[in-house]
Parts: C-alpha cells; sequence; structure tokens
C-alpha cells in the first residue's frame, strides 16, 4: 500500500514539470517528506518506467527503503520523464492524479 498521498505526487509532478524553475522547491519538497513517503514516491516512479509490477509495489517499497544510497530528491531529479514515469505508475496502480492536478493548478 502506498504510503505517499495522491496529492503529493501529483505536487512532485506539477514542481517537476516546471523543473527549471522549481527545482529548488521541489528539493525542499521532496526532503520534507518523511522516510516512508520518500520510498513510496521512488516506487511509483519504478512501477511507472516498468522496472516493477503493480502488483509488486511492496517489493518496491522495500528496495526503495534498503536501496536507499543517495538523497532521495537527487535521485528522483536525475530521472528523465520523472512526471511521465510518476503519472503512469500511479495509473498502474489504479489511481489518477487528474483531480489532485486540477485542484493544485486552480489553487485549491
Amino acid at each position: 500500500m502506498l504510503e505517499i498521498s495522491a496529492w503529493k505526487v501529483a505536487q512532485v509532478v506539477l514542481m517537476s514539470r516546471e523543473l527549471d524553475r522549481a527545482e529548488g522547491e521541489l528539493r525542499g519538497f521532496i526532503d520534507r517528506l518523511n522516510e516512508d513517503e520518500q520510498a513510496s514516491l521512488v516506487a511509483v516512479m519504478w512501477v511507472g518506467r516498468d522496472s516493477f509490477a503493480a502488483e509488486d509495489l511492496a517489493e518496491a517499497i522495500m528496495t526503495a527503503k534498503t536501496e536507499n544510497t543517495v538523497p532521495t530528491a537527487d535521485y528522483l531529479l536525475g530521472s528523465p520523464h520523472l512526471s511521465d514515469h510518476l503519472e503512469n505508475g500511479m495509473e498502474a496502480l489504479g489511481m489518477s492524479l487528474t483531480d489532485e492536478e486540477d485542484d493544485l493548478v486552480r489553487g485549491g
């Protein structure tokens, strides 16, 4: 089970799309997430890029926790297509970010 809210994943997706303007803000946001949230975020990205199947989410989260050797923000920001992978991962897990993204864009 994911240990991060869809809203927080949507926030990372939106900020990563504006990386040239919001890198510092995105790094700070990721750094403020707790260890479980960071591991879930990495796991969602892995599912989205087909490193893990959706049904292997628990294994992906455990792997993210045990193999965490660099700061999570550095790892995620070094991943090409981060926003696409996060959206794809959430969809593979049966969760859409559309409502959360719309709310964030509207300032809700």
